[in-house]
């Protein structure tokens, strides 16, 4: 069911991970961003726009992880835009044969039955540089950052001061960061894209996944993550409410924590 988190800016949430689809209403249709995760669970929310006699006018994808780049027929044929990066990453993963034996080995065992894969990935690459999406809608700035994907977008729908974060500022999970190489500190990388989000001044989130919430519960989530990426960088145990599963049934968030300290601490050692 959607519900509506600032005027005409509304999200509907999945069962499983606690994902957040959103749509913005705007001229002609609305804004659909994100939408997962199931057959029925898609199907719902695109009833619920009938239902509303809203048609989606566009697309967005913040970002090329699995959960974040379905679709359903029952949203029509408007453009999916995600980053550039976004884009290319999902061509390349499209371009092997095999590209949908591969994405259903990635599913949660308790969904992966369910999750329509037909759509995965069709998404159409803003130019690079790109700071404002094109639709019939409020204006929404685009803000790419390289924290946690490459490709990685979160939108500023500016009239409503909403921010929609893709996969950080979390209530339930930590910040996850993009894999460790010689080329890359994902750990900065993830500090600027909290200074990038900081700076959009937004009165209201909604996360990728978790609970939506107001200017000073944004606040304290980005306080919260970056104490928690300090935390990992001086190689301490961060003093974060998430790794000790404070909502019940995400216990296995401190396994991403802790596969994160391993995986730093080798980038480290080798300088």
């Amino acid at each position: 069911m959607l519900r509506e988190v600032a005027e005409g800016v509304f999200a509907h949430q999945s069962e499983l991970l606690a994902n957040n689809a959103v749509a913005v209403q705007g001229g002609s249709g609305v804004l659909l961003v994100d939408p997962g995760l199931t057959e029925s669970e898609l199907a719902c929310l695109a009833g619920d726009l009938r239902e509303w006699g809203q048609p989606v006018a566009a697309g967005f994808a913040t970002h090329p992880d699995w959960d974040h780049v379905l679709w359903h027929p029952g949203f029509g044929d408007a453009p999916r835009y995600g980053t550039a990066r976004c884009a290319a990453r999902m061509r390349e993963f499209r371009s092997d044969p095999d590209w949908k034996a591969r994405a259903a080995e990635g599913l949660p065992e308790e969904i992966a039955d369910e999750v329509p894969l037909d759509l995965f990935g069709r998404i159409t690459g803003l130019p690079a540089g790109t700071t404002e999406l094109p639709w019939d809608g409020p204006r929404v700035r685009v803000i790419e950052h390289p924290a946690h994907s490459p490709g990685h977008a979160a939108l500023l729908v500016e009239e409503r001061g909403v921010l929609v974060a893709g996969d950080m500022l979390s209530d339930v999970f930590v910040p996850m960061l993009d894999d460790f190489t010689d080329a890359n500190d994902p750990v900065e990388e993830y500090l600027t894209g909290l200074r990038l989000l900081e700076d959009a001044a937004a009165e209201f989130l909604i996360p990728g996944h978790g609970s939506p919430c107001g200017a000073a519960e944004l606040q304290a989530r980005i306080d919260l993550d970056r104490a928690y990426l300090h935390a990992l960088r001086e190689q301490r145990t961060p003093d974060d409410p998430r790794i000790a599963a404070a909502e019940p049934g995400w216990e296995w968030v401190s396994d991403i924590h802790e596969g994160q300290t391993r995986s730093f601490a080798r980038w480290s050692e080798r300088g």
